[in-house]
C-alpha cells in the first residue's frame, strides 16, 4: 500500500509538472504570436513541411495522403494570412509601417509554396487563388518596406539576414506561377529577374535603397547564431529559379548564371551546415531578442 502511494505521489508529481511546462509552453506559442516578428515565423514550419510534401519521393501529387496533408499544412497559413492582414486593415493607416518587417515576407512565401503544392496536384483554382493572395500582399510589402528607411534600425541585429528574404519572395513566385501555367512563361521571367535584380542590389543600390547596404550585417556576422540560415533558402530558391530559366532559354549566360548561383547556394548550405556542427553552443544565443521581448509579456496563465 505504501508503495502504491509513493507511485501515485509520483506520477501526481510528473503530471504537474508536464501541466506547468504545457502552460509555459502556450503562453510563449501566445506571446509569440502578438509579437510583430515572431508571429512571422510561426509561418515557416507549415512551408517547411509544404516543401518536403512536394519532395517525398513517396508521395505522388495527385493521392489522397498528398491531398490531406496539403490541406493539414495549407489552412494554418491561411488562418495566419487572417490573422496577420485583419490587423492590417482594421488597426488603422499607421500599423502596417510600424509592424512591418522583412520577416512579414514569410506570410507571403508560405501563399506561393502553397499555391505550387497545389498546382502539382492538379488544383489550379486553389493555387491561382493562394498565389494571387501572396503577390498582393508582397506589393503592398514590397512599397512599405522600400519606402520606409527606419525599418532596418528597428529589427534586432541578430536578425538581419532575414533581408534576404527580399529576392527570396519573387523567387518562390516564378516558380510558383510555373507550376501554374505549366511553362517558365514571361511573367515567370520578370519575376526571376526582378529577384534577380534585389539580389545584386544588396551591394549595389545601398544609397537608394537604404536597407541593404553592407554594415547593416555587421553586427549579425560577429557570433554564428540559427538565423544565418536564412540566408540558405533564400539563395537556394533562386538557384531554382535560374535552373528553370536556364532550360527555358537555353543560352551560355543563363547556364553560366545557373552554375553561379547554383555552386553559392550549395557552399552557403554547406558552411551553414558546418557551422551549426562545430557551433551547436550558439545556435541559440543567450542574448536571443525574440525571447527577451516575449518575457517582458504578462502571462495569461
Amino acid at each position: 500500500m505504501e508503495e502504491a502511494l509513493k507511485i501515485h505521489a509520483l506520477l501526481a508529481q510528473i503530471v504537474e509538472t508536464k501541466q506547468r511546462a504545457l502552460s509555459a509552453l502556450l503562453w510563449m506559442v501566445e506571446a509569440e504570436f502578438w509579437h510583430r516578428v515572431g508571429v512571422n515565423y510561426l509561418f515557416v514550419p507549415w512551408i517547411s513541411w509544404l516543401l518536403l510534401l512536394q519532395s517525398a519521393p513517396f508521395l505522388a501529387p495527385k493521392t489522397v495522403s498528398y491531398l490531406v496533408l496539403w490541406w493539414v499544412f495549407a489552412v494554418p497559413i491561411v488562418a495566419l494570412d487572417v490573422k496577420i492582414y485583419g490587423q492590417w486593415f482594421t488597426k488603422g493607416k499607421r500599423f502596417l509601417p510600424t509592424f512591418a518587417n522583412p520577416t512579414s515576407q514569410l506570410s507571403v512565401i508560405g501563399n506561393l509554396v502553397g499555391a505550387q503544392a497545389a498546382a502539382n496536384m492538379g488544383w489550379k483554382e486553389s493555387a491561382v487563388f493562394l498565389f494571387s493572395l501572396g503577390m498582393v500582399h508582397y506589393l503592398v510589402l514590397f512599397v512599405t518596406l522600400y519606402q520606409r528607411l527606419h525599418g532596418g534600425d528597428r529589427l534586432p541585429a541578430m536578425l538581419r539576414p532575414v533581408f534576404f528574404l527580399f529576392f527570396a519572395a519573387p523567387s518562390m513566385a516564378s516558380l510558383a506561377w510555373e507550376s501554374i501555367n505549366g511553362a517558365f512563361d514571361t511573367a515567370s521571367k520578370m519575376l526571376f529577374f526582378l529577384s534577380l535584380f534585389l539580389f545584386t542590389s544588396l551591394d549595389k543600390t545601398v544609397q537608394l535603397v537604404k536597407i541593404c547596404r553592407p554594415n547593416l550585417f555587421k553586427r549579425s556576422m560577429r557570433r554564428f547564431n540559427v538565423a544565418w540560415w536564412a540566408y540558405s533558402f533564400p539563395l537556394t530558391v533562386l538557384a531554382l529559379a535560374s535552373r528553370d530559366y536556364a532550360e527555358e532559354v537555353k543560352g551560355g549566360i543563363a547556364n553560366a548564371l545557373m552554375l553561379l548561383l547554383s555552386g553559392l547556394s550549395v557552399l552557403v548550405s554547406l558552411g551553414l551546415a558546418v557551422f551549426t556542427v562545430f557551433k551547436t553552443k550558439m545556435l541559440l544565443p543567450d542574448n536571443d531578442p525574440i525571447s527577451s521581448l516575449l518575457n517582458q509579456l504578462p502571462r495569461t496563465a
